[in-house]
């Protein structure tokens, strides 16, 4: 399954190195990671980092296979 996160404000290299598996570019206010998601334990694992590093998701969604 591929997945794209949309996220409050533009991260850090830092920040974006914490998800090493999702690729991301800057978006106007946002910053887009997507990529692929084994399961759904991965997909809540992921959730998760971004709620523990004080990131906002402000929208996620499946992609088309």
């Amino acid at each position: 399954m591929r997945y794209e996160i949309r996220v409050d404000g533009q991260m850090s290299d830092t920040l974006t190195a914490a998800f090493p598996e999702l690729d991301s570019f800057v978006a106007p206010r946002q910053t887009v990671l997507f990529g692929e998601v084994t399961d759904e334990a991965h997909l809540f694992g992921l959730l998760a980092r971004f709620q523990s590093l004080g990131l906002h998701v402000v929208e996620m969604r499946r992609l088309p296979a």
